[in-house]
């Protein structure tokens, strides 16, 4: 078993394992307990009561965070070449079609975000094995796919992200930065429940949202109260 560091000891020590936290005391809890020389990324976690492994109760969708992610996004747009200029304008940091679809089947992949157009998709079903895998396959249900390029852009460049529900029932998603204002994590972090809770499937049964944890690069994890940060 690995011995826990004075620094991890200090940060439990902090947390109540028997409390449920409501959104702002565990977003300035965390920044707190945050002992780390970068800065680290908050991620939060959303278990559903919903079965995934069912097409009427698979949840995924798009968010733009209030105040951004904190993260500079590295987009990559596949586009022809009316729409480059676009895409360039817009802020696209890689711009092009058929030299990165070569770059990728070479095995590049250093972006965080694929935009492209519906007329290009069929070029890229052939690199599934690659972008699927790493979450870069573009989706038409996360305007990722799109005639407009520059909005595409703009929008994940400002704070959009999209998440998707994975087999065991949970949401993971990354709402900023641990440097943010605990005001900014909670303002992140509700903008994101409160598309999740829209977004219930009609099929799910029983409790929805059964468990939410807030924690950051390294960190332990606060559990949040369900109940209170949807009222």
């Amino acid at each position: 078993m690995a011995k826990l560091t004075k620094k991890k000891k200090e940060a439990l020590a902090k947390i109540d394992r028997d409390k449920l936290y409501s959104l702002e005391e565990a977003s300035a809890l965390i920044k707190e307990i945050t002992n780390v020389k970068f800065d680290a990324s908050v991620d939060l976690a959303v278990r559903l009561g919903v079965d995934p492994r069912k097409a009427n109760q698979m949840v995924r969708g798009v968010v733009t965070l209030p105040h951004g992610t904190g993260k500079d996004v590295k987009v990559l747009a596949l586009v022809t070449p009316d729409k480059e200029a676009e895409a360039k304008e817009a802020g696209a940091d890689f711009v092009g079609l058929d030299e990165y679809l070569d770059k990728i089947k070479g095995g590049w992949t250093d972006v965080d975000v694929i935009i492209t157009m519906p007329s290009v998709m069929g070029k890229l079903g052939p690199l599934g094995r690659i972008l699927g895998p790493r979450g870069l396959m573009p989706n038409p249900k996360t305007g990722t796919v799109t005639m407009d390029v520059a909005k595409a852009v703009t929008d994940v460049k400002s704070g959009k992200i999209d998440f998707k529900v994975d087999k065991t029932g949970i949401v993971h998603a990354s709402i900023g930065k641990v440097s943010f204002s605990a005001d900014k994590i909670a303002g992140n972090a509700k903008e994101l429940i409160d598309t999740l809770v829209k977004m219930k499937p009609a099929a799910a049964k029983g409790v929805y949202m059964k468990s939410i944890f807030i924690s950051s690069t390294m960190s332990p994890s606060v559990q949040l109260d369900p109940k209170a940060v949807q009222a």
